[in-house]
């Protein structure tokens, strides 16, 4: 085996448990077959959306919006995502999106009614009284499930929406990964994008050393060590692309 691939170091069930977040998607699973909400958090590159995307395809009923906006465009993704799944009764006039926003919020909500979907909002940040509101509203009680992912664990993103969620088995903090797993990650990360060097051990420990077990920063560094302007011979210039990683320079 390689020595940038998964070396064993962590006790595999552990370690792909972990990275696939197995046990947050058994919570979300859980949640949503008692017809309950649940509030995802953490920082920013943690592995929020992937986690959604894997538990929407789970899901046939799921109503999904990227990335929450105002209340009206939250609305008219929603009724692009009932057209989607186009279920007999459920149906939407074409010109709706010409209607006000009163007028389709009606019809989202009969929607809803008559069939048991599932509302996953991704991307919420700092949510105004009013797109809170509507979400209470669309959610009425629990009679649709919630999924709520939250930008940042910043009071700002997820204090409005802690009330909807208020029992600890209704929310779910993704965390970083601790220092052996971040380099148990990076290593099988770096397997998986064929990265080669040979000065590569000692990058991954940068990697995962300065991300602080942040996946989704350590899988950005990996992407870019491919670009050539960070290679000297057959080295990685780990210093230099960690600095661009913080300076926002992206290729």
């Amino acid at each position: 085996m390689p020595e940038h691939a998964y070396s064993g170091n962590i006790e595999p069930q552990l370690f792909f448990a972990t990275v696939e977040r197995t046990d947050e998607m058994a919570r979300l699973e859980a949640q949503a077959h008692k017809r309950k909400s649940l509030l995802i958090f953490g920082p920013e590159a943690i592995g929020k959306t992937r986690l959604l995307r894997a538990f929407i395809k789970t899901q046939p009923l799921a109503l999904t919006v990227p990335r929450v906006e105002s209340p009206r465009e939250m609305l008219l993704t929603l009724v692009s995502e009932i057209h989607r799944l186009g279920r007999p009764g459920a149906l939407i006039p074409a010109n709706s999106s010409s209607m006000n926003t009163k007028s389709i919020k009606g019809l989202v909500q009969r929607a809803l009614d008559r069939y048991p979907f599932l509302l996953a909002l991704d991307h919420i940040a700092r949510p105004s009284r009013v797109v809170t509101g509507l979400i209470k509203d669309l959610n009425y009680f629990d009679r649709t499930p919630v999924v709520l992912v939250a930008r940042t664990p910043h009071m700002e993103d997820i204090g409005a929406l802690q009330p909807m969620c208020a029992r600890s088995s209704e929310r779910v903090e993704l965390k970083e990964f601790a220092p052996p797993l971040a380099l148990e990650f990076a290593r099988w990360e770096a397997r998986k994008a064929d990265l080669w060097a040979s000065n590569l051990d000692e990058v991954l420990r940068l990697f995962a050393n300065s991300s602080k077990g942040n996946p989704g920063a350590i899988v950005e560094m990996i992407k870019m060590a491919h670009c050539p302007r960070y290679w000297a011979g057959d080295q990685i210039k780990a210093h230099v692309l960690y600095l661009d990683y913080r300076m926002g320079r992206r290729e």
